[in-house]
């Protein structure tokens, strides 16, 4: 027997060192995605909000040494629309998978973020309240005509400002969604496809507009088709035999209405379009932010270019949904860069921190009982039955007041400004 050469023992390649620009980063995402842990980044200069370079000085020290990266979920769904988890499942699934900051963008609803970021807070994790509105992109704007499209909402912790405008779109958008799913089951039920309204509606739940997805699953429980990706191919979709249109508006008002609203707007999945390039031209001209570009498999050919192109911020997400099978991401698989992180709260801290103001100062103007629940509605107050004293009003909008600045920040003058004009009206109840 020959003598076996003995193998060289394996060499642990070092971790790269950050790049100056990836420990700045990392140091600036880290600060807002764990207030708890450190002191929260310091807002801009002058100078520096002109240059939207905003960047912590002592960041300068994460250069030296230090890896690591957070973990951000920008797209992920519940059992509010057409997920299979709970708020609750769905924050505890992403937990385990590392998950540091997770974006709850529920079909056409935000009624499931409350729950979300009461799980969160036992996690210490971080939610980016959010929805993923269905549109149509029709470029003479006839009803009807067009192409689908969803946009991706991202809102600050104390949601969106003008919350009823948001809501109003969105309750329209759930309302014909029933209408749709009927039609649909009609159209089935002429293709020898019979499906009963009770099913779909049993599957979706209680108070939750019925979706592709429930009639998919819906078919694959009667045994009409083997699994959901057959449904779609087959049936139901977007140029199936038994599609249906809803009541969708119109993609550029949905983006104007995102921007009016303080959110940041994203293209969701543009490479399921069939003119992607038109979409992306028209939807940036109404102030499109962003493009989905990242999914689990990597970056789609060519929307990386189209990104460039028309100057959008380039991001992904799983798009979990909780089917499971092989067909699906898991949760927290798109692990995005911690400078195109970076650039997502970047653009975003202002806008929220905008809209944060906004709504503080609508309760000044109105200080009900009704407006008090709206600002406290996608936070830890959740449980909040409205406030009888003046003394317990204060309380609530303090609270509202330091848990929100110490994460989005505020300059100090205004600060003071929204404080007085917050004491006055509380003090006169």
């Amino acid at each position: 027997m020959g003598s076996r050469k003995k193998a060289k023992p394996s060499r642990s390649r070092k971790k790269a060192k950050p790049s100056p620009d990836q420990a700045v980063a990392l140091d600036y995402v880290r600060a807002w995605a764990h207030p708890a842990a450190s002191a929260p980044p310091p807002e801009p200069s002058a100078a520096d909000a002109a240059g939207d370079d905003f960047l912590p000085h002592q960041a300068a020290r994460m250069a030296s040494g230090g890896g690591g990266s957070v973990l951000f979920e920008l797209h992920s769904h519940s059992n509010h629309s057409d997920g299979f988890l709970s708020p609750s499942e769905l924050v505890e699934r992403a937990h385990r998978n590392g998950v540091k900051v997770l974006a709850l963008t529920d079909h056409d609803t935000m009624a499931g973020i409350p729950e979300a970021v009461s799980a969160a807070h036992r996690f210490g994790m971080r939610i980016i309240p959010g929805v993923e509105i269905s549109a149509l992109y029709s470029p003479k704007e006839i009803a009807g005509t067009g192409e689908h499209v969803h946009i991706l909402a991202y809102y600050g912790m104390c949601g969106p400002s003008r919350f009823d405008d948001l809501e109003r779109m969105l309750s329209n958008i759930r309302d014909g969604r029933y209408l749709r799913a009927r039609n649909m089951l009609a159209k089935l039920d002429r293709l020898k496809v019979p499906i009963k309204w009770e099913h779909v509606t049993k599957i979706a739940g209680e108070g939750v507009a019925p979706g592709r997805l429930h009639i998919a699953r819906a078919m694959v429980e009667m045994g009409h088709i083997e699994n959901i990706r057959q449904a779609f191919n087959k049936y139901i979709g977007d140029d199936g035999p038994a599609y249906a249109t809803g009541s969708e508006p119109f993609a550029e008002t949905v983006v104007q209405l995102i921007n009016r609203t303080g959110g940041i707007s994203a293209l969701a999945h543009p490479w399921a379009l069939k003119n992607p390039d038109a979409v992306i031209r028209a939807l940036k001209g109404a102030g499109l932010n962003a493009l989905e570009v990242y999914r689990s498999d990597g970056k789609v050919d060519g929307f990386s270019e189209l990104a460039e192109k028309y100057d959008l911020l380039k991001i992904g997400g799983s798009d979990f949904h909780g089917r499971g099978g092989k067909d699906e991401s898991d949760i927290g698989t798109v692990k995005l860069a911690i400078t195109t992180l970076c650039s997502f709260l970047k653009m975003a801290r202002p806008i929220w921190c905008s809209a944060m103001k906004d709504i503080l100062l609508k309760f000044t103007e109105e200080p009900s009982t009704t407006n008090l629940g709206k600002m406290v509605m996608f936070g830890e107050l959740i449980n909040f039955n409205g406030f009888s004293s003046t003394g317990s009003g204060m309380d609530i909008v303090n609270l509202c007041l330091s848990s929100w600045l110490s994460n989005n920040g505020m300059e100090e003058v205004e600060l003071e400004e929204v404080r007085l004009k917050l004491a006055h009206c509380v003090g006169k109840r």
